[in-house]
């Protein structure tokens, strides 16, 4: 599902429990917002995912919420090696809040 940020606004003042910055390829990041009522990318409003170019600026775009943790998340290349059994989880970074 995607929200944008005039759609999270008209929630009042919605707890997001998991601020998730999806690493593109070193150079963009996606944020997956988990809500209570589930996870929802963020969006622009021509509903195309909205990208940001580090979690400095995701932060203080989405400064005015209530952000309770922000990770950057790396997925691994290494799951697509031949004979690799099991799926390598990504890495992730937690982001101290600019607030603390």
């Amino acid at each position: 599902m995607r929200i944008t940020l005039e759609e999270l606004r008209q929630r009042g003042n919605p707890q997001i429990d998991l601020l998730e910055l999806l690493s593109l390829e070193g150079q963009f990041y996606m944020a997956r917002l988990h809500l209570e009522d589930g996870m929802q990318v963020l969006s622009d409003d021509q509903g195309k995912t909205r990208l940001l170019k580090s979690a400095w600026q995701a932060q203080d775009l989405l400064g005015s919420f209530n952000v309770k943790r922000t990770e950057v998340v790396h997925a691994s290349a290494y799951d697509e090696m031949v004979g690799l059994d099991a799926p390598a989880e990504p890495m992730r970074i937690r982001v101290q809040d600019r607030r603390s």
